[in-house]
Order: structure tokens, then sequence, then C-alpha cells
């Protein structure tokens, strides 16, 4: 079986041909030369097999600058359209972005009307959300069955129309609607997210834990993992698993996600207070001057958090020596304004 190194051995003695059928390749070859060579590689495997290998990466160049290309090419060796299956899968999370950016809309509006987050982006006005995924779906509808990618899209049509409007509670709109996300795509992060903020909303700590493990050890957006840690962490702390609690708040703080996005300074923040409550003076001390150093904008909003942290007050109190320690190392913590604006790290709205 003739390989490259076939011509590779040979090279030398037919160096000058093979010179020119790459420049014939390139279109830059004259007729007179172009018929030499031709007749040259009729009798010489080494040249011929040059001038193969030559075409092959020649196509995989193509196939790589020309998607559409590769697309047809992996189609033809596999019997598998690919472009099809791609634009599916777009389509697929796009239907299952709607769903969660208006099950998110609807959750929140029924928690508090007067909720912000920084989270994700900006809940979305309802109504223009809702018209525009019906728009979205009835394009995908008119396109016919092959872009399908295995969902009901005429279920999910009726559940933006007259399917929805029949639920009376907004929570349970955004269940459904959230629910409907997933199903439509189990790999949408965002949407599991909120599935399992609403779980904890409800006092289904389990069932929110196990939602947000699933995110943490499997998104592939590391925001998404980061904003995953952040509520494992409240959950084992609002069950006084101060232990646990630590290593999800640590992740944040150890990958660098706190230092890269400022939404996660919180993250420290919780750190020095679960090393409080397990008594670890030393690190809580050293963890909250860490978080003053290395976020000087957010003061103000530290400063807010701990002065909304009861339970930390009443720690630091009861330990002799605490206070006093804390006031010497970080007296930022006292001499900011506690009555900041919204902290972006204090996500979801909760305490432990």
């Amino acid at each position: 079986m003739k390989t490259k190194q076939n011509w590779l051995e040979g090279a030398e003695p037919h160096a000058e041909f093979q010179l020119d059928l790459s420049c014939m390749l390139d279109g830059e070859l004259d007729e007179a030369r172009a018929g030499r060579v031709m007749l040259h590689i009729e009798g010489c495997d080494c040249c011929r097999d040059f001038l193969e290998d030559l075409r092959t990466q020649v196509r995989l160049h193509r196939d790589m600058t020309d998607p559409d290309r590769l697309f047809a090419r992996v189609a033809m060796l596999t019997g598998t359209d690919l472009g099809e299956e791609a634009e599916a899968i777009d389509l697929i999370h796009k239907l299952a972005t709607v769903f969660y950016q208006l099950g998110k809309s609807y959750v929140l509006s029924a928690i508090d009307p007067d909720f912000r987050t920084r989270v994700f982006e900006a809940a979305v006005p309802v109504g223009e959300t809702q018209s525009q995924g019906r728009g979205f779906v009835d394009g995908v509808l008119m396109r016919g069955s092959d872009h399908t990618g295995g969902v009901d899209w005429t279920h999910a049509r009726h559940m933006l129309n007259g399917r929805l409007e029949r639920i009376e509670d907004p929570i349970e709109k955004g269940r459904r609607l959230l629910e409907e996300a997933v199903s439509a795509d189990a790999a949408h992060e965002e949407a599991r997210l909120y599935l399992a903020f609403l779980h904890a909303h409800e006092g289904r700590t389990l069932k929110a834990a196990e939602e947000y493990r699933l995110v943490f050890h499997t998104a592939l957006c590391e925001e998404n993992r980061g904003h995953a840690a952040m509520q494992l962490g409240r959950l084992f702390a609002g069950e006084e698993d101060f232990r646990k609690a630590t290593l999800y708040f640590r992740w944040i703080t150890i990958s660098g996600l706190e230092r890269r996005d400022a939404r996660f300074f919180g993250a420290r923040f919780n750190l020095g207070k679960a090393y409080a409550m397990l008594g670890d003076r030393k690190r809580s001390v050293g963890t909250f001057r860490t978080l003053l150093d290395e976020h000087p904008d957010h003061v103000a909003d530290v400063a807010r958090l701990f002065a909304g942290a009861p339970k930390l007050r009443q720690v630091i109190e009861e330990k002799p020596g605490f206070i006093e320690e804390l006031v010497a190392g970080c007296p930022e913590l006292f001499s900011a304004p506690s009555a900041a604006g919204s902290a972006e790290g204090d996500e979801f709205k909760e305490d432990f």
C-alpha cells in the first residue's frame, strides 16, 4: 500500500516534476509543461502519490474554510446532513431560550414585582417576547419538517398561545415554561438554574440541589457553573453545613471567576461568613481583608452585606476578641456607608 512516505523517500530525482505538479494545482503552469507533467505521472508512482496528497490537502483546506463544504463531505461519508442537524440544534436552542426568558420573567414577577437581578440578562417584557416567540415558531413551521429536530413545534406554538393564557398563577406559568425549555433542550443551563431557584424558593431544597449540581458538573459556561456553585453554597449554609458550603464558595474564588466577573465578589464574602460560623476567626478576617483589597470598587456593597447579616454579627460579637480583630483588620466594614445600593454579588436576593 502506497503512503506519503513513498514519494518522500524518492523525492529528490523528481523534485522538478513535483514542483510543477504543485504549480499546476495552483493554476500557474503553462499548457506545454502541464502536458509533460501529466505524461510523467502516468508512469511514476512516486509523483502520482505526491499529486494525490496535494489534492487531499487542497480539499481539506477548502473544507476547513467553508463549513458548507465540510458538512457536505461528512454527509457524503456518513449519510448524515450535518448542515441540517446543526441548524435544527440552533433552532431548538432558540426555542428553549424563548421559553426560558418568559419563564424567568413570570417567576421573578411573582416572587417580587420589584425584583432586580444581575445573574443573567434583565427579565424580558412578557407580552413582546411571547409575540416574538410565536412569530419564530410560525417561521419554523412554515419551513417544513426538515428543521424540527425532534421537537413538537405545534405544541410549542400552543404553549406560547392559548395554553399559557389558561394558567392563572404566574409561578405555575413560569414553572411550565422553564420545564418546556429543559424538555426542548436538556442542556439549556440557564433554564435549569432558574428551575432550581424555583425549587429552592418553594422549599424543595433537595430538588434544587440536584439541579444545581447537574449544572455545576456539566455546564460549558463557566459563569453558569459559578452561579450553581454560589447557590449550592447558600443551600448548604442554610442547612448549617458550613464545611460543605465553603467547598463551593472556594471553587469560585480558587477558579479565579470572582476576579474575572465582579458579579461573583459575594462568593468571598460568603466564604468569610462561613469561616466565621465555623469559628475560624483567622481565616474569616483574612478572607474579608482579601475581599476588600481585591474589590475596592465594592467596599460599600461589602459593608451593606455585612450590615445585613445579623447571624454573622451575632457570631462575631459572641466570640471574645473577634470584633476587635475584625475592626483592626477590616475597618472599611464599619466605616463605609451601609445603605449602599444593591450589590451585584447578592444573587437571587437571598442570605444564609
